[in-house]
């Protein structure tokens, strides 16, 4: 706050985080209209101040698909493991880049407070930096909020820089943004994700 699918779409086990069991990883899918619910859910319980409106995600998807896509939204879904009875895994993290003259702007990237810590930030992260390859962006441009350390680390692993400031970017909380870049690199210099 925003590349196709990784190879390998297999659900493959995690270590797990902070000492518990190890868990599912969560399958990386593209986000598709049904999945703007509980994208909202989660997004309002992790933003509750500045959360997007379902009319934001509606107007990103829209530009997401057909030959002059400009969107790349992904989700991530936990497997369903067998006889849970469940029809569906558990909605948890979606990120969206935006391409735009070969610039990429991620839009937005979320993980579930149980999934901090298990790499599936730096997952999504790395299928968007992907994708704004896909779509030949030479820099790629995020705001993340000032206070927002945590996320600010991930972003300094894949090489972005701080490169200024937007007073009162996010509202109607009016906190501040820092804005930050990174330069198109090869997959070869991207950092492993691994242990992330």
């Amino acid at each position: 706050m925003s590349a196709g699918p990784s190879p390998d779409h297999r659900p493959a086990r995690e270590d797990p985080p902070r000492g518990g069991a190890p868990q599912l990883a969560a399958v990386l899918r593209e986000m598709r209209w049904w999945d703007i619910a509980p994208v909202l859910e989660l997004e309002r319980e992790l933003f509750p101040e500045d959360a997007w409106s379902p009319g934001m995600f509606w107007s990103e998807l829209a530009h997401a698909r057909g030959p002059h896509a400009t969107r790349r939204y992904l989700v991530a879904e936990l497997e369903v493991p067998p006889r849970s009875g469940a029809d569906e895994g558990r909605l948890v993290g979606y990120g969206g880049l935006a391409a735009v003259d070969g610039t990429g702007d991620i839009q937005t990237i979320a993980t579930a407070r149980d999934q901090w810590g298990t790499g599936l930030g730096a997952r999504l992260l790395t299928e968007l930096l992907g994708a704004a390859t896909d779509f030949e962006c030479h820099e790629v441009l995020l705001e993340v909020r000032v206070d927002n350390l945590r996320a600010q680390r991930l972003y300094e692993r894949f090489g972005f820089e701080p490169i200024g400031f937007r007073r009162g970017y996010y509202q109607p909380g009016n906190h501040d943004a820092l804005v930050m870049r990174r330069t198109t690199q090869t997959s070869s210099e991207a950092p492993s994700v691994q242990g992330t």
